[in-house]
């Protein structure tokens, strides 16, 4: 029997919540089981697709010199695919479990990360607040509605595998910070090596090393905040730490640019700088008031044809972007997690905020907010924490703290609901584009993927419907969707000629 007071308490203590959070996470995202493929990508990478089936050096050798999907090089997620091949076949449900499997993996390796950051950033915090602050954090990222995109959509396993490697390599950065010698240099190798991985399984991690230097900022305070330090012997080390980062950062970079140039499928980009940054703004303001309101979520927000600066939605976005920044940037010296964290926000949503390039037909998309709401679950993590610590320090009533944290529970459990019901949206092609409409009717794309569906299933009636509807909603990309109108009504032959009507 193992004595309250033995140190083996604490880390018994932590893994059985970090199972248990996995096991709940399991078990929300547990409806996509049914869930099949979709003809959202999914017919393209895996279907239609036959040099990722198995692990063969055919196969191997496609995964690191020809496998570009989107315009992106993803060796490592390829390798995870090919082995659910060997596994499961072209059966969903083992592609669907190992989404879920890694995501829950995710959520148990972020509790452990935001446990540790609560300690470093306030080490008077008990282990009990730790713990709930962490647990708070973690089942927030992992339960919400946001994430079910990266986790339902088989094609999005790069969301997840990325997010493995990314949450492993800042832990064991973290690890390679604190004091020590021979073991420091080994978990600094760890780190790299996890970001290697990370970076082959979805380059969208390109932006660790400046997450890294936030947090030598706050919480670990190895560099202080005023920028005339930044350049003494003690600073200039923990920058040239950043090297490899770097340099690993720019190779992938590079990789994805040649990517997206040989990939003829992609639309080039037409908006002029100034737009982007209203994109760009508009994707700041975008995921904030998701994470905190989840209505409305749909697997395309479609670009609009042209960007009027006077527009409500772009004006709506600047204000609240800019409101937000001032006041946290006012209150920067009394709340330093708060400015590190919208920072963090910021760097990582960067590579798909559309500032540098947009890609694809979205506007914003709900599984770009994988990595980088993570800080906003964090602040959720750091409230809670505080409150409990609070109140066992007695500052706050213990009432208040009860009803705080209870509420902050059932937050996340209605995050949860709305997650499983949200998981099942992505069941089959059908249900996911009539959902799509039924959030935006005005959805273009929407139609003409609704329409491609039922045209390959006969249905050349509503077909047409749909498809007439796009070009008369998209004139700009009429051509694209116009080719699916003249072939679904050659298919459907002439109408038949009514009675007493002339020929002709």
């Amino acid at each position: 029997m193992v004595e309250a007071s033995s140190p083996v308490v604490p880390w018994l203590r932590t893994a059985a919540v970090v199972g248990a959070t996995a096991v709940l996470t399991l078990t929300v995202f547990a409806p996509a089981l049914r869930n099949g493929f979709v003809d959202w990508d999914d017919n393209v990478n895996l279907i239609q697709n036959l040099h990722y089936r198995g692990l063969g050096v055919a196969q191997l050798r496609w995964m690191f010199t020809a496998s570009i999907v989107s315009g992106q090089w993803i060796p490592l997620t390829w390798l995870s695919l090919g082995l659910d091949f060997v596994l499961w076949g072209m059966r969903p449900v083992g592609y669907h479990l190992t989404n879920i499997l890694l995501h829950a993996a995710n959520a148990a390796v972020f509790f452990v990360l935001a446990r540790r950051l609560l300690g470093v950033a306030a080490p008077t915090l008990g282990g009990r607040a730790r713990d709930v602050g962490g647990v708070a954090a973690a089942l927030f990222f992992a339960l919400h509605p946001l994430r079910v995109e990266s986790v339902a959509w088989v094609t999005e396993r790069r969301d997840v595998l990325s997010g493995l490697f990314f949450l492993l390599a800042v832990l064991a950065y973290l690890r390679a910070s604190e004091p020590g010698g021979e073991e420091r240099r080994l978990w600094r190798v760890a780190s790299l090596g996890f970001y290697v991985l990370a970076l082959g399984a979805k380059a969208v991690v390109v932006m660790l090393p400046f997450v890294l230097v936030v947090l030598d900022v706050y919480p670990l305070r190895r560099i202080s905040g005023r920028w005339r330090t930044w350049v003494t012997p003690g600073a200039q080390r923990i920058w040239l730490e950043k090297v490899p980062y770097v340099v690993l950062a720019l190779g992938a970079s590079a990789v994805g640019v040649q990517a997206l140039r040989v990939t003829p499928t992609l639309a080039p980009d037409t908006y002029p700088f100034w737009a982007r940054m209203l994109i760009g703004v508009h994707s700041l303001g975008f995921y904030v008031r998701m994470t905190v309101i989840p209505l409305g979520l749909s697997p395309l927000y479609e670009l609009p044809a042209r960007i009027d600066p006077l527009d409500p939605l772009w004006l709506a976005s600047g204000l609240a972007v800019g409101g937000i920044a001032v006041f946290v940037w006012a209150i920067r010296r009394r709340w330093p997690a708060g400015l590190a964290a919208c920072v963090a926000y910021a760097v990582l949503l960067l590579p798909v905020s559309g500032l540098i390039r947009t890609v694809g037909p979205q506007l914003v998309a709900t599984r770009y907010s994988y990595l980088s709401c993570l800080p906003l679950a964090l602040l959720v993590g750091a409230v809670v924490a505080w409150a409990c610590e609070a109140g066992e320090r007695g500052a706050l009533r213990r009432p208040f703290v009860g009803v705080a944290v209870a509420g902050m529970a059932i937050w996340i459990i209605g995050l949860g609901g709305q997650t499983w019901g949200q998981v099942q949206v992505w069941r089959d092609t059908e249900t996911l584009w009539r959902y799509a409409l039924e959030i935006d009717p005005a959805c273009a794309r929407c139609h003409n993927n609704l329409g491609a569906w039922l045209a390959d299933r006969g249905l050349l009636g509503e077909a047409i419907a749909h498809f007439r509807r796009a070009v008369a909603l998209r004139p700009d990309h009429a051509d694209v969707f116009r080719a699916n109108l003249e072939l679904a009504l050659r298919r459907a032959g002439p109408r038949p000629q009514r009675p007493g009507a002339p020929a002709g």
